[in-house]
């Protein structure tokens, strides 16, 4: 399998008809008008029925963090295990600038049903704003509720995992990092769907020199330049989780998913690589597809089957362990 292959038909489809919108990239829009044509574009999204979905606020580092508790429907949920589902604490993409509960719940709600898992998704403070590390704060924090509540969710305490789309991923990533770090039990599994790992791999790499469909990398320049404080918090490990010393990678078991047409692309497969010599790791790599084809999956087949194969790989994960 090659690294890249031409875009899928289907996908080439849906990236003509979003650029025929006349929509900017991220990096020529304030964060303002940003944040407005990201929830027009992903706030209004379908996804499988659920048999429940919670709005909660629990007391996080610095007020109020909202979660929002899917449970998938009994036929879904029927994972043969002990004491409650299976729980993935999830973190939205959006370059940590933008994204809201509600342009996640599409994919939340789909790695509910497929997974057959309670998933948690987590409004964490955005940049720049509050700048790293205040969402990593966010997102640990929703974690150690979750582990210290799971069975009031219909979770099971021993099987609680992190996941995360691109920005979301790399907080995905540093929560378990943190976990080891504080010397926490390791999580269940951490699920890094094209993650960000690493703000020099896209600068310094020839092939993301291209602008890729829609993610390019002067995008990714642009989310971490509202991210980070200065230019030293591309040295922490829990900002650059590409870097981190080996003593804080742990265990975790990992399931990583990556795509061709994707800036992101070489860092994710890069840290998947750095975890192999620590924790099972089940990687996942799409020649054909782009950056956010877990959010296409009802137009594009080939994102449909992607995502299929990336939730069976954290089904079996979760309910082996």
């Amino acid at each position: 399998m090659t690294d890249t292959e031409p875009l899928d038909p289907d996908l080439a489809d849906v990236v003509a008809e979003f650029e025929s919108t006349g929509v900017p990239p991220w990096h020529a829009l304030s964060v303002e008008s940003a944040r407005r044509i990201e929830d027009e574009l992903f706030s209004a999204g379908e996804g499988p029925a659920m048999a429940a979905v919670r709005d909660l606020a629990i007391d996080g580092p610095a007020g109020e963090l909202p979660l929002r508790v899917y449970r998938p429907e009994a036929e879904a949920a029927a994972d043969g295990g002990g004491d409650g589902l299976p729980v993935l604490v999830f973190y939205h993409g959006g370059g940590w600038t933008l994204g809201t509960l509600d342009s996640a719940d599409d994919v939340c709600r789909e790695l509910a049903a497929r997974v057959g898992c309670v998933v948690a998704s987590v409004d964490y403070r955005l940049a720049p704003e509050h700048p790293f590390p205040a969402a990593v704060e966010d997102a640990r924090a929703a974690v150690e509720w979750v582990r210290a509540h799971a069975g009031s969710l219909g979770g099971d305490p021993a099987r609680v995992g992190v996941a995360g789309t691109s920005a979301g991923g790399n907080l995905a990533a540093a929560t378990a990092l943190y976990a080891e770090h504080l010397g926490r039990p390791p999580l269940a599994a951490q699920v890094l769907l094209y993650p960000m790992t690493d703000p020099s791999v896209a600068v310094d790499s020839d092939r993301a020199a291209a602008d890729e469909p829609l993610l390019t990398r002067r995008d990714v320049e642009w989310f971490w330049e509202r991210y980070l404080r200065s230019p030293a918090d591309e040295h922490h490990p829990f900002a650059s989780v590409l870097r981190a010393p080996d003593a804080l990678l742990g265990t975790t078991p990992v399931v990583v998913a990556t795509a061709g047409h994707d800036p992101l692309g070489e860092e994710g497969r890069a840290y998947a690589e750095r975890l192999a010599d620590h924790a099972a790791v089940a990687r996942h790599h799409f020649p054909s597809l782009a950056h956010g084809f877990c959010s296409l999956t009802d137009d594009v087949p080939a994102a449909e089957e992607a995502f299929e194969a990336v939730a069976a790989s954290v089904r079996d994960l979760l309910r082996s362990g």
